[in-house]
């Protein structure tokens, strides 16, 4: 992977986690039975790895 495809993949990390956050502290789960939201880690984390699959889209792979 080249520097710039790190950079891209990392800031949707970081952008998803922050969103998943967001969502646990706006939305959240307030009974604790849902798996992804009751839990302020598991939002964050669900939301780093949807975000850097996301953003991972738009890296151009080079052509051998």
């Amino acid at each position: 992977m080249t520097k710039k495809a790190i950079l891209i993949t990392g800031i949707g990390i970081v952008v998803g986690a922050v969103a998943g956050y967001l969502y646990y502290f706006y939305v959240g789960c307030a009974s604790g039975t849902c798996v992804i939201t009751s839990k302020p880690l598991n939002s964050t984390l669900y939301g780093a790895l949807m975000g850097g699959l996301l953003f991972n889209m738009f890296v151009k792979s080079s052509k051998k």
